[in-house]
């Protein structure tokens, strides 16, 4: 059993990789689009040729094949044995036998492991680091791994003050106590989501925007533990003063992530 099944034992981590197994059913070419299209706003490209690109915790593997799809070789890896699992399913079904996509086991917080990677182009972790249980900590190591004049491409959960004290409650509980999960999942489900699904059906808009799922979004947003926030501020700072200029930012006044794209800057 690795760490993270143990830590999923004793009830203090959320079961990503199940969660992110189950999505994969729903998986469809319009999904992964709307993942390419995601990258190359944030990203302010047409294609990632050329370009090597490391996914910290890669969860579906969704955006691995997106960037992989876009040109880009990409190195994956994971801390749970089953996002692993989804990340080498999606290589099987498009890229299989692919030099190019590589994937492995391995945690952020193991400077051990990181030290043995290369420096990347783009370093995308998308709501993973405020997972980890040492977000600070993983968000120091994640900056050693961009290379001179790269990108890093992350989204932490914006620190709302009681409220994001709140949902530390209920994430802990459902991740401790299994009898409450799927009462907790329907008690929360009318706030945030509810608002956002009745828009997507006024509108028409079924999918979001990333190609992610609503249901496994709602499930993962309310048992995804640990959990640890940050003001954009707190970020923004936290990487100017490691040689970082922020490059495209998009916020939330509310329960959710603020994603940021930050440039490496060349050492002159």
């Amino acid at each position: 059993m690795s760490k993270a099944e143990k830590e999923i034992e004793a009830g203090e981590r959320f079961k990503f990789g199940a969660n992110w197994s189950r999505f994969l059913r729903l998986l469809d070419e319009e999904k992964i689009k709307l993942a390419e299209e995601s990258l190359k706003d944030m990203l302010r490209v047409k294609h990632l040729s050329g370009k090597r690109f490391l996914d910290v915790g890669s969860g579906s593997g969704l955006f691995s094949l997106a960037a992989r799809r876009l040109g880009a070789s990409v190195y994956s890896f994971d801390y749970d044995p089953q996002s692993v699992a989804c990340t080498q399913e999606l290589k099987r079904r498009y890229f299989k036998d692919d030099h190019n996509w590589k994937i492995a086991v391995g945690s952020v917080l193991d400077s051990d492991y990181l030290n043995q990677l290369s420096r990347f182009d783009v370093v995308y972790s998308w709501g993973v680091l405020h997972h980890t249980g040492a977000m600070w900590q993983a968000l120091e190591n994640v900056s050693l791994l961009v290379a001179g004049g790269g990108q890093l491409f992350i989204a932490i959960y914006n620190d709302e003050g009681l409220m994001s004290r709140y949902w530390y409650a209920v994430k802990k509980a459902y991740v401790k106590y299994p009898l409450v999960r799927w009462p907790l999942v329907l008690l929360h489900m009318p706030y945030p989501f509810l608002p956002s699904l009745i828009f997507r059906f006024i509108s028409g808009r079924s999918k979001k925007v990333r190609g992610m799922s609503f249901w496994y979004d709602i499930v993962d947003w309310v048992g995804g533990f640990p959990f640890e926030v940050a003001t954009s501020e707190s970020i923004f700072e936290f990487y100017r003063a490691r040689g970082f200029r922020l490059d495209n930012l998009r916020t939330t006044n509310r329960s959710g992530c603020n994603q940021f794209v930050f440039i490496k800057e060349l050492q002159v």
